[in-house]
């Protein structure tokens, strides 16, 4: 069988079931962006170790996100057809793991940090810049065709995980974040 196939020559691709849209449809836009994503955390893996304490968390998160893009591609009247698992308590699998991070973490997360520092780190910065960008498009599509609330309730936790995930990186390699400005709501309180 041949990787090409000709059928998206024209500027339309498949929806689970068959349904042809635009490459530029909404859902594809969608499951787009969050290929991008995966593919920066594979680059991510390759950068690291691969016995990194993350190497399987980070292996996990992928496969989440490919399940979610498969439901993203699949159009309500064809749900019952996607025999791929929803992220069903990959929003709590993300809290326990921010919150395990940042009790280990010398310093309070309560500023905006300047990407970079390693490259791990700022590697960390572009998945969750990626993250940010693919939940809008998801919050687009969510409005046009309800998504699964457990879709939403991952992505958005991803996006916090990996900024938590880039200041541990940080101070692994013991290199001092770059802070830019307080959290407006934590300067408030104070």
């Amino acid at each position: 069988m041949k990787i090409y196939t000709k059928t998206g020559d024209r500027g339309q691709t498949d929806l689970l079931g068959g349904i042809r849209v635009n490459k530029d449809d909404i859902r594809v836009d969608a499951y787009g962006t969050f290929d991008e994503v995966n593919s920066f955390i594979g680059l991510l893996r390759a950068k690291m170790d691969p016995q990194h304490d993350w190497q399987e968390k980070l292996h996990q998160i992928q496969v989440e996100l490919m399940n979610t893009m498969s439901h993203l591609a699949t159009p309500s009247e064809f749900k019952e057809k996607n025999t791929m698992p929803l992220p069903e308590g990959m929003d709590k699998f993300c809290e326990e793991w921010i919150d395990d991070i940042e009790s280990k973490l010398s310093t309070r997360s309560d500023h905006f940090i300047l990407p970079g520092g390693n490259e791990v780190s700022a590697l960390c910065h572009v998945v969750r810049s990626q993250l940010r960008k693919g939940e809008r498009k998801l919050t687009s599509l969510h409005r046009a065709f309800p998504v699964d609330r457990s879709i939403l309730f991952f992505i958005n936790r991803l996006s916090d995980l990996f900024f938590s995930l880039s200041r541990a990186a940080m101070e692994e390699a013991h290199l001092p974040e770059e802070r830019w400005k307080a959290f407006l709501y934590k300067r408030n309180k104070k």
